[in-house]
């Protein structure tokens, strides 16, 4: 447990060291989030705060894992190939959005055939890994879903990718992806620690502690967004933990607030294609249906990280309902 402790506070470290050059850097570097038009008018005045910012969470957990994990281990080197492959494409999408001027970047099929291929790439390596039946842990039971080699493909693509989007959809307010991705992180630490994967635990400590580190320049009003670069480094990261502990169907519920971020969007473009211009919410995702109704930011986020902390707990419970 000690590990978990000192992975977690070196990356929270990290950090917060290495944060306020990075924000002069992106700033004399002019890496300026271009807000949508589309979004809330509130918005308007983030524009021109330091994006990119993911880069500084990326350091933390890296440097974490290398020094207190087996970075060469089945599961810390999945883990680490999936932060870092997923922030560079994040990373490439924010430098085109910064460049370009806009705030689009990369084409959204360009980004997620990139996004299938790294995930793609790490399930290969855990099918290959594998030598025992491959199992899904079934939340609030002690049994197990044994699946075939394409069904946990498919499985395991599908949560690394839609999490990496899911946490990407959730990036909208200050401090909300941070924090909410905390405590995802910290709750899978224990899931990890509890079912006996040590490195993935190590893994999931350093990624909370580097999102809490992040949090002090993220927390409204933001000094640095943290862009694609980091969200879909911390969805990609918290989809492949899910992957490596057979826990895709527990991270459904670990991850709720994503979950709804996601299904908002959803429910919000297939309600306004089938009606042809009628929405169910102001905004989505549904954070900004919140704020368009009179909430302050700060009260959304703070709503918010309680509803992740409520779904981290019934996670929890769901993991370890068996052991």
């Amino acid at each position: 447990m000690n590990a978990l402790f000192f992975a977690g506070l070196f990356s929270f470290a990290v950090s917060l060291a290495v944060a306020p050059a990075t924000i002069r850097a992106l700033r004399r570097l002019k890496a300026g989030q271009n807000v949508r038009d589309a979004g809330p008018r509130s918005h308007s005045k983030k524009s021109g705060t330091p994006t990119m910012g993911g880069v500084i969470m990326i350091a933390g957990v890296v440097l974490a894992t290398l020094f207190f994990a087996r970075p060469r281990s089945p599961e810390a080197f999945p883990l680490l190939v999936a932060v870092i492959g997923f922030g560079l494409i994040g990373l490439l999408d924010d430098y085109m959005n910064v460049t370009k001027k806009r705030s689009l970047g990369l084409k959204a099929r360009h980004k997620m055939l990139a996004q299938v291929v790294v995930a793609a790439a790490i399930v290969l390596g855990e099918l290959n890994a594998q030598t025992s039946p491959l199992e899904l842990a079934v939340p609030f039971t002690d049994r197990a879903w044994t699946v075939s080699p394409l069904l946990f493909a498919l499985i395991g693509i599908a949560a690394i990718v839609g999490t990496a989007n899911a946490v990407n959809f959730t990036d909208g307010l200050d401090g909300l992806a941070a924090g909410a991705t905390a405590i995802a992180g910290a709750v899978y630490s224990a899931i990890c620690w509890s079912l006996g994967h040590q490195d993935a635990a190590i893994f999931a400590a350093a990624l909370a502690g580097a999102c809490l580190g992040f949090s002090w320049f993220n927390a409204h009003p933001a000094q640095v967004f943290m862009g694609d670069t980091g969200s879909l480094a911390l969805g990609g990261a918290l989809g492949t933990l899910a992957v490596v502990t057979g826990t895709p169907l527990v991270l459904l519920i670990v991850g709720g607030l994503f979950v709804i971020e996601t299904l908002s969007v959803v429910l919000q473009v297939g309600y306004f294609r089938l009606t042809k211009g009628k929405r169910i919410f102001r905004m989505s995702p549904i954070h900004h249906h919140f704020e368009l109704s009179g909430w302050a930011e700060t009260q959304v986020v703070t709503r918010f990280w309680l509803i992740a902390l409520t779904f981290g707990i019934l996670g929890l419970m769901a993991a370890l309902a068996g052991a």
